[in-house]
């Protein structure tokens, strides 16, 4: 009786945390809410995966105190030994099988575009992309924006891709700005201003080495002006950033329907203005 009684309360408290995290992932995509199947949902490697950031976890933590412990901006170089910190501690959460075998050189080569005449990129990585999209949109001297995924190991990832927690990409937004008309000072200020950038792969509730903080740069002078930037922004909090700076990758382009998502409507089929200059309030899920 006691053995039965223990294997019955086992089963009700693993369909208790798989409704819950059936319920985080919905909230999370309603465009595409099956984005995470539910086998997937169930399995102890998306229980370790959910815990990164919080104490459940003594690997995982273990995993994160290193992390923070490193430096948070680093150069880089070529290959696996090019992957993000949070990338790498991500991956070892989980041993040799989970991670990719191989880096694709692809995703580690420049933007296969480039920016109109006059113009230039910037690229952020601040936590879930659409709020942050909407954000860069109402910057004048922003011409364009479009939300992906970079600084991972496979070719042509998609959401599901990356939302498994696999494939080690960042949601990022990519930005065109005309630097007549807007600075890269003023974009690393809305970068700022849009998200907590002392929570490990962590934005609120949304947990994962996808959301992590990180500005993507493409060239010299935006690498310089980022660590200076991010020191200014040190001093005036009481916890360790840890924001990654590293040279910009192979940008992969966002399904369509992640394309300026709340501008569109979001899931509440309630458009918020992408005007310049606009300073409403962003409902980041819609």
């Amino acid at each position: 009786m006691s053995a039965l009684a223990t294997t019955s309360s086992v089963a009700l408290s693993s369909k208790l945390l798989q409704s819950s995290f059936k319920l985080q992932a919905r909230a999370k995509s309603c465009a595409s809410p099956s984005f995470v199947p539910s086998s997937f949902l169930a399995t102890k490697k998306y229980q370790q995966f959910h815990s990164v950031g919080q104490q459940s976890s003594p690997s995982v933590s273990r995993n994160l105190r290193r992390s923070r412990s490193a430096s948070a901006i680093r150069a880089g170089t070529s290959g696996v030994d090019d992957l993000s910190d949070s990338m790498k501690s991500f991956f070892s959460s989980f041993g040799k099988s989970d991670a990719p075998q191989e880096v694709a050189p692809e995703a580690q080569a420049p933007d296969s575009d480039t920016p109109a005449s006059g113009h230039s990129f910037a690229q952020f990585g601040a936590g879930c992309f659409w709020g942050v999209e909407l954000a860069f949109q109402r910057v004048p001297g922003v011409t364009k924006t479009w939300v992906g995924y970079t600084q991972g190991a496979t070719h042509n990832p998609n959401y599901r891709d990356v939302c498994s927690g696999t494939t080690g990409h960042s949601e990022v937004v990519r930005v065109e700005y005309n630097p007549q008309e807007c600075t890269y000072g003023n974009l690393l200020d809305v970068f700022w201003s849009r998200h907590d950038p002392t929570t490990l792969n962590r934005q609120g509730g949304d947990v994962g080495t996808q959301y992590r903080s990180g500005i993507y740069y493409y060239n010299d002078k935006q690498e310089q002006e980022a660590k200076e930037s991010l020191e200014k922004q040190q001093k005036k909090l009481n916890r360790k950033i840890v924001t990654e700076i590293l040279p910009a990758k192979r940008f992969y382009q966002a399904e369509e329907y992640h394309q300026q998502y709340l501008a569109k409507g979001g899931r509440f089929s309630t458009p918020q203005s992408p005007a310049k200059g606009c300073n409403d309030p962003i409902r980041c899920y819609g």
